[in-house]
């Protein structure tokens, strides 16, 4: 029997939760299961993932072939660190930069617009300039 570790959907219409279960690879997605390893909540945020660390190692170990999805959700785990007899660095965010000042993006609209503003004044011609451009019309008093 060829074991796969997989997701098995679970949850109302349009709200999906998942179990991370061990089942034979021949069974339908929602049929029947071996062992229930865990969960998975994409809606959350950040999404949920809980798995059973030492049964899924115990799974992968006697040959059972994680899915795609379920692979990242072990290697989010630490399942697969485990597994492969590594050292387990749980996912960091990217941290900001050092001396860097976040911007409110109000303020940098408003130093963008004061930036425009002066742009505009200098392209702008003065009135004087206006006045010595437009050519004179001697047919103004015709009705």
């Amino acid at each position: 029997m060829a074991v796969r570790l997989r997701l098995m959907r679970m949850g109302k219409k349009k709200q999906p939760t998942y179990r991370v279960v061990a089942a034979d690879s021949r069974s339908p997605r929602d049929g029947r299961f071996i062992e229930i390893l865990g969960t998975y909540q994409p809606r959350l945020e950040p999404s949920g993932v809980q798995i059973d660390n030492d049964r899924a190692v115990h799974w992968l170990s006697v040959g059972a072939q994680p899915s795609e999805a379920v692979q990242k959700l072990l290697t989010i785990s630490g399942a697969m660190a485990q597994f492969k007899g590594e050292e387990f660095v749980p996912p960091v965010p990217p941290a900001a930069k050092e001396g860097a000042q976040p911007v409110k993006p109000a303020a940098a609209k408003e130093e963008a617009k004061t930036e425009n503003v002066e742009e505009a004044v200098e392209e702008t011609p003065t009135e004087a300039e206006v006045v010595e451009e437009a050519p004179e019309d001697d047919t103004k008093d015709e009705s």
